[in-house]
């Protein structure tokens, strides 16, 4: 009686090998199928990640600009009609315990800004003409881009400080120039970084409090930017509209610039899942890809699997042969996408100067991912050539 020999083993190193050796055959191919897997996990690890680094970056001037500014505005009476201010809500505001400052502006009703007085009237460029304490920009946390801010000196003189947005649409890219302003020329004596936490000021030309009363301001403030201890905010939110109108509170607008921010970062944070959802689209297109050059391969490679079948391998190393390749393939399209999705996570954090946060569930989700689609993309080729005879393999011959 004849014994057959035992199949030969193959061991995990040895299915890599030849995993890697079906795909060197065929370089070219193998490149650009996992190319399809690569795009995919790099649209998923570099979208994501630039999401996440945009809200850390939100959430770092978030804290170095603080949340303990508030700021309160007049709204409507109960007929509809625009409420004003106190002339004592400064003041009133300074006597709440908890509060470390309070500043303000005015809005100078009828003012506009132009470039030269060769301009009409009528062309004010958005910009908003506002009487300004001198101490605003300290309270608002802003800094000079040129020039310098309104002191108790220039304050008293036709001088005025430009905000980003304004600079801009004015063409005025340092200080040192004039603008017309309500039929009177004035010196731009400083240009403003964009302050975060009042994108209006970006949008104003703002002088001295006691020379707007000579364009015809009334005195009364528009908005009020009152800052305090952090432990104290809700405290002081919460009796705010009751200190600075008494009679009417409910004619006081009181918010906190810091929640536009926070909510700007929560609303990046919410785009995370559609760019998931689009990595994966990627990687399933990826997968076809994969699942189709396999299937070729199994029809090329027939003369291979029938010569392997005759020298004595099963159907299972067959099997696991090809399923090897596929995930190989996939793994190694895998990790290039995160390769290329970790750059532009890179790039993107050191050209914006904000802090790097990796997004490590894309990442591990990523390469997962082209794992498991390599596995589901090479079942089926791999049944198809474990199913093949010898006889049938090598008919081809």
């Amino acid at each position: 009686m004849i014994t057959l020999p035992e199949p030969v083993r193959l061991r995990g190193g040895d299915l890599v090998a030849v995993g890697l050796e079906g795909l060197r055959g065929r370089m070219t191919r193998a490149v650009l199928s996992a190319l399809g897997i690569a795009i995919g996990v790099a649209s998923m690890v570099g979208l994501v990640g630039i999401s996440t680094i945009s809200m850390a970056g939100l959430m770092e001037e978030i804290r170095q600009l603080g949340t303990n500014m508030l700021t309160v505005e007049a709204g409507t009476t109960l007929l509809g009609e625009e409420a004003r201010l106190p002339a004592e809500a400064e003041s009133m505001v300074a006597r709440i315990p908890g509060v470390e400052g309070v500043t303000a502006v005015g809005l100078v009703d009828d003012a506009t800004v132009r470039r030269t007085d060769k301009i009409p009237s009528s062309n004010t460029s958005g910009v908003a003409v506002q009487a300004a304490r001198t101490d605003l920009l300290g309270a608002l946390g802003g800094t000079v881009k040129s020039g310098t801010f309104l002191n108790e000196a220039t304050g008293r003189y036709p001088t005025v400080v430009l905000g980003a947005s304004a600079a801009n649409w004015l063409g005025i890219g340092e200080a040192g120039g004039h603008v017309y302003i309500a039929g009177r020329w004035f010196m731009v004596v400083g240009i403003l970084d964009a302050v975060k936490l009042a994108p209006e000021i970006d949008r104003s030309a703002l002088i001295g409090w006691d020379y707007a009363r000579q364009l015809g301001f009334d005195g009364y403030a528009t908005t009020l930017y009152e800052r305090s201890s952090n432990e104290s905010v809700q405290y002081v939110r919460d009796r705010l509209s009751h200190t600075v109108n008494p009679a009417h509170p409910e004619e006081v607008k009181v918010s906190r610039p810091s929640d536009a921010l926070t909510a700007e970062a929560a609303a990046n944070n919410a785009f995370n899942a559609l760019f998931f959802g689009l990595g994966a689209v990627a990687l399933v297109a990826g997968g076809v890809g994969i699942a189709n050059i396999m299937v070729i391969s199994v029809l090329e490679r027939r003369q291979e699997i029938g010569l392997r079948r005759s020298l004595g391998a099963t159907r299972g190393q067959i099997r696991m042969q090809f399923f090897t390749e596929a995930v190989t393939l996939s793994a190694l399209g895998g990790a290039a996408g995160v390769g290329i999705g970790l750059v532009i996570c890179f790039g993107y954090a050191a050209f914006k100067g904000w802090p790097l946060e990796l997004p490590v569930q894309a990442i591990a989700g990523g390469a997962l991912a082209s794992v498991a689609i390599g596995a589901v993309a090479g079942l089926y080729p791999a049944r198809r050539a474990a199913r093949l005879t010898p006889t049938e393999a090598l008919a081809t011959v």
